[in-house]
């Protein structure tokens, strides 16, 4: 192949029986065999765009995910979601493996299914000496071609796609996860109802908040993401 990146283009399917369009942005390929894609839920032409940056061993990213999960099932079809990829390194020593697993899950079209997984099973993998056999063993559990799987997991386009995602975080100015642009702006959120709320007012600013089962409380405070600036600087 003499170019061996080429734009694929979008590929959507509605899960049936469900009102939320999930898709894949399809982005570019090379000669490792590997496809690169955005990650969205939701409708991609809706007005309200929704994106986080998150780290699969934030504790906080993981209390999150049910949250964003209420907000996807409540407003499907007026959001455009996104998740974008921003693992700590100097705090999280796994952040950055879990990340290219997940992209390697992505490959075979399963990053959701890794995704939860790894939300799912953090205490377990995040605290092992010997993480990527869960990852093996997730990648099992969901389905995968295995040997494809650990193949991808090597993928120098992989890794260059988790880290230009990390440094347009820092160019944004973020200094923990989760963070999110809603509408393109950061969002400036202390408790999950300003989260909720946030959302919900620019779907709909008459639309019932209370349907979202979370109770405002604080979000949990990771000290040490409090200096990540400096130290990625």
């Amino acid at each position: 192949m003499k170019n061996p990146w080429l734009i694929i283009g979008v590929i959507l399917f509605v899960l049936i029986g469900g009102s939320v369009w999930y898709a894949t942005v399809v982005s570019k390929y090379n000669n490792e065999g590997v496809v690169l894609t955005e990650h969205l839920k939701g409708n991609l032409k809706a007005t309200v765009t929704l994106t986080e940056y998150s780290d699969f061993q934030c504790p906080a990213c993981a209390q999150f995910e049910p949250v964003v999960a209420e907000l996807l099932a409540k407003y499907g079809d007026s959001i455009s979601f996104e998740y974008k990829h921003f693992p700590l390194i100097q705090l999280h020593p796994v952040a950055l493996p879990s990340a290219e697993a997940s992209e390697a899950a992505a490959v075979q079209n399963k990053f959701w299914e890794m995704h939860d997984k790894l939300f799912e099973n953090q205490e377990v993998w995040s605290k092992s000496p010997t993480p990527n056999k869960y990852f093996i063993q997730y990648a099992e559990e969901i389905g995968l071609d295995l040997k494809l799987f650990k193949q991808h997991l090597r993928s120098s386009l992989i890794k260059d796609k988790v880290q230009t995602e990390y440094k347009e975080a820092l160019q944004l100015g973020f200094t923990s996860t989760p963070s999110f642009l809603l509408n393109g702006k950061k969002m400036n959120i202390a408790t999950y109802q300003d989260f909720i709320e946030q959302v919900g007012n620019a779907v709909d600013p008459k639309v019932d908040l209370n349907a979202i089962t979370k109770t405002a409380k604080p979000l949990v405070d990771d000290e040490e993401t409090k200096n990540i600036a400096s130290t990625t600087n």
